[in-house]
């Protein structure tokens, strides 16, 4: 399986609605929490070109978007074949 990170918060619905699908993937996923630790924030904004909202997500150090970018990957049918690839 691919290594997935999401940067997120824990009152942000776009955060909990990307993990749901990646979850009804079958997806693990190592989720970095960047309101308890500023520190994260600040590489988020460094991996992802200056992105300050959350959802991030990251699949194999590949920048994905939000949950809306994960969203429209998966109905292109770009998704599948990206968490089944192997890091």
């Amino acid at each position: 399986m691919a290594h997935i990170e999401l940067y997120t918060t824990p009152i942000c619905p776009f955060c909990h609605r990307a993990k749901q699908l990646l979850q009804r993937k079958g997806a693990s996923y190592d989720e970095h929490n960047v309101m308890l630790n500023p520190g994260r924030r600040a590489e988020m904004r460094t991996r992802s070109g200056g992105a300050n909202t959350v959802p991030q997500i990251f699949i194999d150090g590949q920048h994905i978007g939000g949950c809306d970018e994960l969203y429209a990957l998966d109905a292109r049918g770009g998704l599948d074949p990206l968490l089944q690839a192997a890091s």
